[in-house]
């Protein structure tokens, strides 16, 4: 049997406990020794084989006791409920974290994976404007970071070539971030945000 191609491309958007520019993007510590954040996608066009995933979203959140390099990650996802079965199958294989994408980094980390939820999703995306949220789990809302003395938004950028989840970044504030599922509860608005672009492809094995 030959293995199943895939490609997605779409809006995606983070948040984590650390300050500006999230020191994990340098490979450096975080800032509060420990790591508590999450990615929201967005997809609005993709494929895994046959299986067409336009206009779904997804989250990942978790929490890691040190760099997140060093593993020991629990982790939680969310996909949105209007998933169809075929869909919730292709991403439950993408999730694996055997297929390419950056949740072969994410599964790699991983010290306990709490699985998937459905649930539904509010989103609304423009640029660090965006808001998303998945009912019941986990919220965002981006803004800008504040010049410390005029108060004028920054417009500030990240460009790496070598980023696993996208290649640019636009830097910015999780003016909202929290989670209020029962196995991992957090609050951290105020903190780290940012908006990006996603394109990936990849291979599933047979």
């Amino acid at each position: 049997m030959s293995a199943t191609k895939w490609a997605m491309k779409g809006t995606l958007l983070g948040a984590c406990s650390c300050d500006w520019g999230c020191p994990c993007s340098f490979d450096a510590t975080p800032t509060r020794g420990f790591c508590e954040g999450g990615y929201l996608w967005h997809v609005e066009r993709g494929n895994f084989g046959g299986v067409a995933l336009d206009g779904l979203s997804f989250t990942w959140f978790g929490h890691s006791p040190a760099a997140l390099h060093k593993g020991n990650v629990t982790w939680m996802t969310v996909v949105d409920e209007k998933a169809n079965a075929a869909q919730r199958a292709a991403l439950a294989t993408l999730f694996e974290g055997k297929s390419g994408g950056p949740w072969t980094i994410f599964m790699a980390v991983a010290g306990k994976y709490l699985g998937t939820r459905f649930a539904p999703f509010e989103v609304k995306l423009d640029g660090l404007q965006s808001k998303a949220r998945a009912v019941g789990f986990v919220e965002y809302e981006m803004g800008p970071i504040l010049n410390p003395v005029t108060g004028t938004p920054e417009e500030l950028y990240l460009d790496k070539p070598t980023g696993f989840t996208s290649k640019r970044v636009t830097l910015g504030a999780g003016k909202v971030f929290r989670t209020t599922a029962p196995e991992l509860s957090y609050d951290h608005s105020g903190k780290y945000g940012e908006f990006s672009h996603f394109d990936y492809t990849g291979e599933s094995p047979a």
